[in-house]
């Protein structure tokens, strides 16, 4: 029988305070520390140990804070109606100010604290961690969605529920092309592997594609009070359309500075602007703005919102409150779960290997829309391709089309 995670995530909402502390314990006992992650059995009823690292005071914590509330929520609620098999889940969850020597200390406190998997973040730590978690056998899913995170070869241990940075500039590029065949596109990215993600492969899809674009990158600098000056170069280059790799807040400082100096300037976000916080730091600069964004958020009132929405009842807050990436981290734990409850489904120990088989070989995730289906396969650790394009319209974001892939 097709089971949703929506409906089970619905189940039973009379739940306990959802933990924001740096450990969310579910009451089954820790996992224990053991010589290689994952190898020992255990019993019903043990809790299932997994690693949180998360940005909640460093240079992305406007949008790390609600993601990793998100994902404590899920926990929370599925661990008040009876956890997976009778087994509830035991986050260990801490703040590591996007800062990757930090990470990688939380990383080697979670191993020992018997981590059967890892939940990261950003960019930087989840590269810097790949051959690590692939020594440790420990499945790792973090939000960022760099592409050479989705290739077994290189990286068996991670997996990426959401159509990669790459695949997102892809489609900015093919909706730019569409509307202005001859566009000079200038990309703004934030100062990190996070933000140079997708810059050359969306060079590569200009020329595989065929498209008569012109392409130039600019770095962002961190701490930046305006961008007029990167604007002043984009200007130069007769840039139509600044795509914005980037978080929400310097995402919102160069829509107000466009605006400021009236220049003829379309945004395009990719997912990490795409977002609530970008149109009230925006202001009436928002208007307008192309987004393309894998988690449908809120407004777009997708079934898969209902058992979300139905927690912050509740708990007592409403859901449009959270945001869409609260909604992301939700259904990011979600999937990982559903593969935990695979393994725990056939009898297996719940090991970290088990379960990237399991996340490899289980049915497609329904999200009930929100995003995916979500599948993986022992080829492609590339759970999702298709993404929602929106448009700021009257303060709210708007659903354009839905489940748009690269063109083939």
């Amino acid at each position: 029988m097709k089971r949703t995670i929506h409906t089970i995530g619905a189940v039973l909402l009379a739940l306990c305070a959802c933990k924001q502390s740096s450990n969310t314990s579910s009451g089954g006992g820790e996992g224990k520390s053991v010589e290689k992650a994952g190898e020992t059995k255990k019993a019903a009823g043990d809790a299932i140990a997994i690693g949180v690292l998360a940005d909640l005071t460093g240079p992305t914590a406007d949008v790390g804070k609600p993601y990793n509330e998100g994902m404590l929520a899920y926990i929370d609620n599925l661990n008040a109606s009876g956890g997976i098999k009778g087994r509830k889940i035991n986050a260990m969850s801490e703040d590591y100010a996007y800062k990757v020597p930090n990470a990688e200390e939380k990383y080697k406190k979670y191993v020992q604290g018997g981590a059967i998997a890892i939940q990261g973040w950003g960019t930087g730590d989840s590269e810097a961690l790949r051959g690590k978690v692939k020594g440790d056998e420990l499945p790792f899913m973090s939000a960022s969605y760099a592409e050479v995170l989705t290739d077994p070869k290189q990286s068996p241990y991670n997996f990426v529920v959401a159509p990669t940075y790459s695949d997102q500039m892809r489609v900015a590029l093919d909706q730019i092309a569409a509307a202005d065949a001859s566009a000079q596109v200038a990309v703004f990215h934030h100062d990190s592997p996070f933000g140079m993600a997708p810059v050359a492969d969306g060079e590569q899809w200009i020329k595989d594609r065929g498209y008569k674009l012109g392409y130039k990158d600019y770095a962002m600098k961190g701490g930046s009070t305006d961008y007029v000056g990167l604007l002043q170069q984009a200007k130069d280059q007769g840039a139509k359309f600044i795509v914005i790799q980037n978080v929400s807040s310097p995402a919102a400082t160069v829509a107000r500075d466009i605006a400021a100096q009236k220049l003829d300037m379309k945004i395009v976000c990719l997912n990490w602007c795409s977002d609530e916080l970008f149109i009230k730091l925006a202001g009436p600069a928002a208007e307008g703005v192309w987004m393309v964004q894998p988690f449908a958020p809120p407004t777009a009132a997708k079934p898969g919102h209902d058992a979300v929405r139905a927690y912050g009842k509740a708990k007592g807050f409403e859901l449009e409150a959270k945001g869409l990436h609260f909604v992301q981290g939700w259904y990011t734990m979600a999937v990982m779960a559903r593969g935990m409850e695979k393994v725990l489904g056939e009898s297996k120990p719940l090991t970290g290997p088990n379960l990237r088989t399991a996340l490899e070989t289980m049915d497609p995730v329904d999200t009930g829309g929100v995003i995916g289906p979500v599948k993986f396969s022992a080829d492609s650790h590339r759970g999702a391709t298709a993404t929602g394009i929106y448009k700021v319209e009257g303060g709210k974001i708007v659903e354009v089309a839905a489940a748009v892939t690269p063109k083939k």
